[in-house]
């Protein structure tokens, strides 16, 4: 059996989708993250810009195989937010994500079954609108070799259209290639056979 080497997330920012409650406004966003630093920066960015809102709760996830996530209620009811929005990530199945929602409050209480309801919507709606990609899950190899030895590499990655992510080239050359999950052993096979060239996983 094939394991799945694919993942789903969204490919560019959503911003400012809205839903209304009771005179409250929720505003959804989307962005894609690839570590905690990218969720910061935009909840930071968030907080400047809508200062006078009341609560800035979000959820995220990263990672294709390790997972990280965590749900944030921001002042709301335990569970009446963060984990909301967590279960939309999960149910449109995408990672490396980070919803936000940004709650303006117009002075009627939603209690806590209306909250849940408002920031799942929210977080409904904003993935709805974001554009969603299927990426691979990659292994990430280092080829070195002799100078004289760059035809044979080259020749090799060309032929199975690997994707070159840095290289030195001198006397000893260094490549990084980044290969597909599913093919990554037939790749490191193949130069692991050859004389005078060298890879490893990294």
């Amino acid at each position: 059996m094939i394991e799945k080497d694919t993942y789903n997330t969204i490919e560019t920012a959503t911003e400012g989708i809205l839903f209304k409650e009771k005179n409250s406004k929720f505003f959804g966003f989307a962005y894609p993250v690839l570590n905690e630093d990218d969720v910061k920066f935009h909840l930071e960015n968030l907080k400047k810009e809508h200062h006078s809102a009341r609560h800035w709760c979000y959820a995220y996830q990263i990672g294709a195989e390790q997972v990280v996530y965590r749900a944030n209620d921001d002042g709301e009811p335990s569970n009446s937010a963060g984990m909301p929005i967590y279960g939309q990530i999960q149910s449109f199945d995408v990672t490396n994500v980070l919803i936000v929602v940004v709650r303006y409050f117009g002075g009627v209480k939603l209690g806590v079954g209306g909250l849940i309801s408002a920031y799942k919507t929210t977080a409904q709606l904003t993935l709805e609108a974001a554009t969603k990609v299927e990426k691979t899950i990659n292994k990430t190899f280092l080829i070195t070799f002799d100078y004289k030895n760059m035809n044979t590499v080259m020749r090799i990655i060309k032929e199975k259209n690997l994707n070159i992510t840095n290289q030195k080239l001198h006397l000893d050359c260094q490549i990084t290639i980044s290969v597909r999950k599913n093919e990554a052993d037939i790749v490191y096979e193949i130069f692991n056979h050859l004389f005078e060239i060298n890879i490893k996983e990294i």
